[in-house]
């Protein structure tokens, strides 16, 4: 879980929803003044994190999908949950079982697993250099 963080949507895991959360991210970006290709690999990473959801999380219908982000320590911390089937393989697989190995390339850390409420987590953290004193606060 993202201590106090920068940035929550919750939106319902359609692929619309994909395309607003990567411009949210562009915003958060253009606030916190990340250098642009630490923020094209943070907007793929967060991309397929969420098509993840999207494609894999509901089998039955549609649920939320949420995005958290914090700034701390030099890092930008996402995490993006889910309340579907979890992390389960699929024979059936609409994709290429690209995304996570992506994410792991393309973030320093990645993490799966439930959240402290058991929905479904994909934990990203980005090493972002910015260019305050302090921490900003983005509200």
């Amino acid at each position: 879980m993202i201590a106090a963080p920068d940035l929550v949507l919750t939106l319902p895991a359609r692929a619309e929803n994909v395309a607003v959360v990567r411009h949210a991210f562009g915003g958060l970006g253009d606030a916190l003044d990340i250098e642009d290709q630490v923020l094209a690999d943070v907007k793929l990473a967060v991309t397929e994190a969420c098509t993840n959801v999207v494609v894999h999380a509901y089998s039955d219908g549609e649920g939320p999908m949420e995005v958290a982000a914090g700034v701390r320590d030099g890092r930008l911390s996402v995490a993006v949950r889910d309340e579907g089937r979890g992390m389960l393989p699929r024979p059936d697989s609409p994709g290429l079982g690209l995304g996570l190995p992506l994410i792991a390339t393309l973030a320093e850390t990645l993490e799966l697993g439930r959240s402290s409420d058991d929905r479904t987590e994909v934990r990203m953290t980005f090493s972002i250099h910015l260019d305050f004193d302090e921490e900003p606060s983005v509200a």
